[in-house]
């Protein structure tokens, strides 16, 4: 299973071309970040105990958050920029995300209120004269972990006819430690978000 999801992610990768000196800059810095990461594969689980797996992305650490899902085409630094996502794991519907890289201008606020994020296809090819930095450093710098190669429009699906629900990004490796933590994490109702992101 994990050889089907890295030689996926690996073609992805493979078939991203450069528009621009700068773009071919930028990619070449993010490859041998975005390999080393396709070795370090990952699992979202589910509290019903539903497994998609994929490659890490950002921070190297395990999140735990509720999983929803966004059906923007565009705007994911904006939605991981906004204080409503605080908590919150975001499932990308739109297939392709990255590509235009981040920059502070877009921001919606100071931090980074999302838990984490989840996306079907990541380029790490930036193609945007705004940009600033790549997605993956942009989570990197704001600690946030995600994964990639996911079926989204799967999960999203599920999550459409089982509810949102409580869930873990994590490493292969923490997978039973953080299936067990899963467990015994808070879940969203009762929380005061207000007064943890201001």
């Amino acid at each position: 299973m994990h050889t089907r999801f890295a030689k996926q992610n690996n073609k992805n990768l493979a078939t991203a071309a450069a528009p621009n000196a700068q773009g071919l800059l930028q990619f070449e810095e993010n490859f041998s970040d975005l390999l080393y990461n396709l070795i370090l594969m990952a699992k979202l689980l589910l509290e019903d105990g539903k497994v998609f797996e994929g490659s890490l992305i950002g921070a190297k650490s395990k999140i735990f958050g509720e999983v929803v899902f966004n059906t923007s085409m565009t705007g994911y630094q904006e939605v991981l920029t906004d204080p409503s996502y605080a908590g919150q794991i975001i499932t990308f519907t739109y297939p392709e995300i990255g590509n235009y890289g981040c920059n502070k201008s877009d921001y919606e606020s100071d931090d980074c209120f999302a838990s984490g994020i989840i996306i079907r296809n990541y380029s790490p090819l930036v193609s945007n004269y705004r940009s600033e930095e790549s997605l993956d450093s942009f989570l990197k710098r704001h600690n946030m972990t995600g994964i990639w190669g996911v079926d989204t429009r799967a999960l999203t699906r599920y999550i459409r006819d089982n509810g949102s629900m409580k869930s873990v990004i994590c490493s292969d490796e923490d997978f039973d430690s953080a299936k067990k933590e899963l467990e015994s994490f808070p879940t969203m109702v009762g929380r005061d978000l207000a007064s943890e992101v201001s």
